[in-house]
């Protein structure tokens, strides 16, 4: 029998680099370990977004991907942590699905 391969949608894997890589480096105490997991994730997500909505969205969804990592540190001293990760995470998988995720 053939074995169906399908992809895993970009907006899980920006979303998993975003939690994922907060979550390694807060388990492990190396920042840096965490920073790689968050850009390969963001690599892998941005590939199939140019692959599925040309350049221009792809550069787009990368600046929203690296502003919710970065944004996700001011809003944690307001909402905690992990709340803020999530929350970004979210937001990042809604508009990598709505941009490229939906059309495939």
């Amino acid at each position: 029998m053939a074995k169906v391969q399908v992809p895993v949608p970009s907006s899980v894997i920006a979303a998993g680099g975003l939690v994922g890589g907060y979550g390694v480096a807060r388990w492990t105490k190396k920042r840096p370990l965490g920073g790689a997991v968050l850009a390969v994730a963001g690599a892998a997500a941005a590939q199939q977004w140019r692959q599925r909505a040309g350049r221009k969205a792809a550069g787009a969804l990368t600046v929203a991907y690296v502003a919710a990592f970065a944004g996700s540190h001011p809003l944690a001293k307001k909402v905690g942590a992990w709340p803020a990760v999530l929350g970004v995470a979210g937001a990042v998988a809604l508009a990598s699905w709505a941009v490229a995720d939906r059309r495939a």
